[in-house]
């Protein structure tokens, strides 16, 4: 059959933005796309395999068959009062909806914003989630096309269709009459009807990694007899995770399972492995739920075709030569993407180094790693295979077990979006180590990210920091591509997400927080047998923010009791939250040798590089210390046999303080963030601001977007934005009660003069050209003008320094209070949303770029923590015994401009610099406010997967 987009070249009216890739209940993908004419034999067929009650609830009367009549009124639409959707999979229908406009009275109409919807699934294929998905799509459609309401009438036995409307969180109404329950909902999105899709789309992206984790049996398409291929190794990892490797260090659970092999030139009867080899993955007996794909590239259409026909669940691409090469290399990697999900398969890769799980029960190493992991706590997922080496080895050398791994390559489909929604309901999973070098969806992680970090912790390593770049190959919307570092740093803090700088410092903090109490507070004990390791840890504590106290020196010639008596004590201390032990090896009175390190005299093989006594003491502290709910870690030098010692009783030892001390700091923090998301659950509030007119300042955005200059912006490189008029600035911000001092021009003295005595004095003159605007370091600002000589002679020095007054753009502004110069901002980016900015003016935020971050909207308690956040917050609450400024004023400014550009989202930024803040009130001297028409939001529409 063919493809109805193809088939159909003459019809102009093809929706194709309609159509769309979903995930079903069950973690299988189907696509969902309109109905056109060349669909007539596909609508027959799938009609035919309903059953006779289906098609009774669908037409309240037995209905065999359709009719000619039928089959044209279904297939043909004109996709705007009468719209068809269908499910397909594998080129088949499995479930179809349909919606016709009509009028007041019910009548087929061209007018009119209800229409009438109808469904029809599959009875095979009831129960995933179809129609839920279907009627996410229909809605949408329809509110494009001007409908706002859905009539839908139903058989009360038809309990599943009834549901299927009622669950869907619509504000809806009902109604039974003649023996049909009669539906009216409302397609306005409610917060129901939103938290009801995303709690869909979580079970189905984490039902879909399960899946692909869990396989009954897995085939590897490409084995060679040499055994360095890459075919050849992936079939050996998972002979060893199915059979040997995993059972010699668990015991087994659940049913047993089959690796296969294929390679299309085996001749009858080769074995590889001792398994037999098959010439295509169709010759398998049995079920076959995940296949590696390791043919060359030209290859792999054809192995994923009978994939698809076999009934393969999911791909595992270690293939390479897609986006990663260039353009072409990128629409190859979009075929396979769309090869694979129209056959109801997902995709891990391409260019991937695959899936390990290490669960007893369904033991998997379908990568290129050698050996499975230990089984342990961790949930690790990275986007390079290098890195994903290095991060197994690191686990490995430290003992920490993996729950599961994902190492996805060009990220062209499964993602860590799907990974975080499957750890968060995977009990085995209690930390989440992620290396990420690139968002394909940042507004999704944030959601995600910050639902799992409540329960448990999530650390990242983020690549490309400072040069931004992107590695080739990987799959991100172009809003993506250019995501700064300070707005992934907000990102991260909003959603409760641990970032980190390297792979040793993600594992030194992932250790932490896998076994150790989350710590009460930032109170730090340090303890140990060195004064100087000691010093050095509390140097380290105060540069992290904790507040250590003077450290307990027990001398190098502690002994175990020591520490345990010391330990203990600051264990017990209530005004202590975290214990760091500090310890170095005793040093010989005679042989004036660490033990273990042998700086002089001979070598003692029954010298250890530890004590044995003091690891005994750390292991019992380590034990009070988790019944106290307080964190317990160690940082030595030179003990190296020390953490293996303390391992059993989960002791994370560092071999520098400085380590030690950034992860409990990091521990410190996400604890911090926890108890502050939680509190704000119960206390945080959007305020009810007085002197809002949201409907003014809609007026007014929209007339400056319907201006010529506006309309000609948009075709200019970089988009639409335009800047408003210094008029239309001020008149959009009063309409949010956010009031800016207003200056008047002063191309000559006489106009200065004239506008001073309008404003009144005291007044500045400053020049606001855009090279001389916020630079006072140019002697472009006179303050304090009392009367007008002191303002003439002030004319004449700018006119004098600065070229011309004309030039300089001289205005006069009525002098502000005295206070802290500050800057606000807000700054809408395509990827993430409206980000609310604050700091203080001038070199602070300029030079130092001490700037804090805040997504939109922000509550009370995000907008008191921003301005709190900066480094040189201290200016505004009283440093050196300076009066402290009205920060209340400033706190509700920031909600002024945090409800501005969530309720208009054309607003693309808001500048408003500076804004002096007295001790009583603040004024804002400069405001910049620029627009740009409304941005496609992914994120509040129907699921459907990337398409990148």
């Amino acid at each position: 059959m063919e493809d109805p987009a193809v088939a159909n070249p003459a019809q102009p009216d093809y929706p194709q933005h309609w159509e769309a890739d979903v995930l079903l209940r069950d973690g299988g993908t189907a696509r969902i796309r309109p109905i056109t004419p060349a669909d007539a034999g596909r609508l027959v067929e799938f009609y035919e395999q309903v059953s006779d009650q289906s098609k009774y609830f669908r037409f309240f009367a037995p209905y065999p068959r359709l009719s000619a009549k039928d089959v044209r009124r279904f297939t043909h639409h004109d996709f705007v009062n009468r719209v068809g959707l269908a499910v397909v999979v594998r080129d088949h229908f499995i479930a179809t909806v349909r919606y016709d406009r009509i009028d007041a009275d019910g009548r087929p109409s061209d007018q009119g914003t209800d229409a009438e919807v109808a469904f029809l699934v599959q009875d095979a294929h009831q129960g995933r989630g179809v129609a839920s998905a279907l009627l996410e799509h229909i809605a949408a459609v329809a509110q494009e096309r001007g409908i706002r309401r859905f009539q839908a009438e139903v058989l009360p036995e038809n309990r599943k269709m009834v549901k299927v409307f009622t669950d869907a969180g619509y504000t809806q109404h009902r109604s039974f009459a003649d023996g049909v329950v009669h539906l009216e909902f409302d397609l306005e999105q409610t917060d129901r009807s939103l938290a009801v899709m995303r709690a869909r789309e979580h079970r189905a992206e984490a039902r879909s990694v399960q899946r692909l984790l869990t396989p009954r049996s897995v085939a590897v398409v490409g084995v060679s007899r040499n055994p360095q291929t890459v075919g050849r190794a992936i079939l050996r990892d998972l002979l060893g995770s199915f059979d040997t490797e995993f059972e010699s260090r668990y015991e087994p659970k659940g049913e047993p399972r089959a690796v296969h092999a294929v390679n299309r030139n085996a001749p009858p009867g080769t074995e590889l492995d001792g398994i037999p080899v098959h010439r295509s993955i169709l010759d398998i007996p049995g079920p076959v739920d995940l296949a590696v794909i390791a043919v060359p590239e030209s290859a792999v259409p054809a192995a994923v075709a009978e994939c698809g026909v076999r009934g393969v669940q999911g791909l595992v691409v270690v293939t390479a030569g897609y986006a990663e090469t260039g353009p072409e290399g990128r629409d190859r990697q979009r075929a396979l993407v769309r090869q694979a999900r129209a056959a109801g398969m997902r995709v891990v890769g391409p260019n991937a180094f695959g899936l390990i799980n290490t669960d007893p029960g369904h033991p998997l190493n379908a990568s290129l790693a050698p050996h499975l992991p230990d089984r342990g706590g961790f949930g690790i997922f990275c986007q390079s295979g290098a890195i994903g080496v290095a991060l197994l080895e690191a686990a490995h050398k430290r003992g920490l077990g993996v729950s599961s791994f994902a190492s996805v390559g060009n990220r062209a489909d499964v993602s860590g979006n799907d990974f975080l929604q499957y750890w968060a309901e995977d009990e085995a999973t209690e930390v989440v180590l992620l290396y990420l070098e690139s968002f394909g969806n940042p507004r999704k992680f944030t959601r995600i990210a910050r639902r799992l970090a409540a329960v448990k912790p999530v650390v990242v390593v983020k690549g490309a920091r400072h040069t931004g770049s992107l590695p080739p190959g990987h799959a991100v919307p172009a809003t993506a591509t250019g995501l700064r570092d300070a707005t992934v740093d907000a990102l991260f803090e909003q959603a409760g997400v641990t970032r980190v700088a390297t792979i040793t410092e993600l594992f030194d903090t992932g250790e932490l927080l896998a076994q150790q109490p989350l710590p009460p507070g930032d109170r730090v004990a340090v303890v140990g047998n060195s004064d100087s390791l000691g010093l050095l840890t509390y140097d380290a504590c105060l540069s992290a923010g904790l507040r250590p106290r003077t450290p307990v020196d027990l001398t190098t010639a502690a002994t175990g009791e020591n520490f345990r008596i010391a330990l203990d004590v600051a264990l017990s201390d209530p005004a202590v939250d975290a214990v760091i032990a500090v310890a170095i090896p005793p040093i010989g009175t005679s042989a004036h040798a660490f033990m273990g390190g042998r700086l002089t005299g001979p070598d003692d093989p029954e010298m250890g590089s530890d004590d044995p006594e003091i690891a005994a003491a750390l292991l019992e502290a380590g034990t009070r210390a988790r019944e106290l709910g307080k964190p317990l870690v160690l940082a030595h030098l030179a003990l190296t046999d020390l953490p293996a010692r303390l391992r059993p009783g989960g002791i994370p030892a560092y071999a520098a303080p400085e380590r030690a001390v950034r992860a409990l700091a990091h521990a410190v923090h996400y604890a911090q963030w926890r108890h502050r998301t939680a509190e704000a659950e119960e206390t945080a509030r959007v305020p009810e601001l007085d002197r809002i007119d949201e409907p003014g300042a809609r007026t007014l955005v929209e007339a400056a977007l319907s201006t010529r200059a506006a309309v000609a912006a948009r075709t200019q490189p970089g988009g639409a934005r335009i800047t408003l008029s210094e008029a239309e600035t001020h008149e959009l911000l009063e309409r949010y009660g956010i009031d800016v001092s207003p200056t008047l021009p002063a191309p000559d003295e006489k106009s200065a003069v004239k506008a001073a005595e309008q404003l009144g004095y005291p007044v500045a003159l400053k020049a606001t050209a855009p090279h001389l605007r916020h630079r006072p370091d140019l002697g472009s600002v006179r303050l304090d003008l009392t009367g007008e000589p002191g303002l003439r002679r002030a004319h004449r020095e700018l006119d004098a320094l600065l070229g011309g007054a004309a030039g300089a753009e001289l205005v006069v502004q009525r002098m502000a209070p005295r206070g802290v110069d500050t800057v606000i901002g807000a700054t809408v980016d395509p990827a993430v949303g409206a980000i609310l900015s604050f700091g203080l003016a001038g070199a602070p935020a300029e030079l130092l770029g001490d700037v804090a971050h805040r997504l939109v909207p922000a509550t009370d308690q995000d907008v008191a923590g921003l301005i709190r956040e900066v480094r040189a917050a201290p200016l505004l609450f009283g440093w050196r015994g300076a009066e402290a400024v009205d920060t209340a004023a400033l706190e509700e400014l920031l909600l002024r401009v945090s409800q501005l550009v969530d309720d208009v989202p054309e607003i693309a930024s808001v500048d408003l610099e500076p804004v002096v803040v007295a001790p009583h009130g603040l004024a804002i001297l400069g405001a910049r406010v620029r627009v740009a028409p409304l941005p496609v939001r992914s994120d509040l529409g129907p699921r459907a997967m990337s398409t990148l």
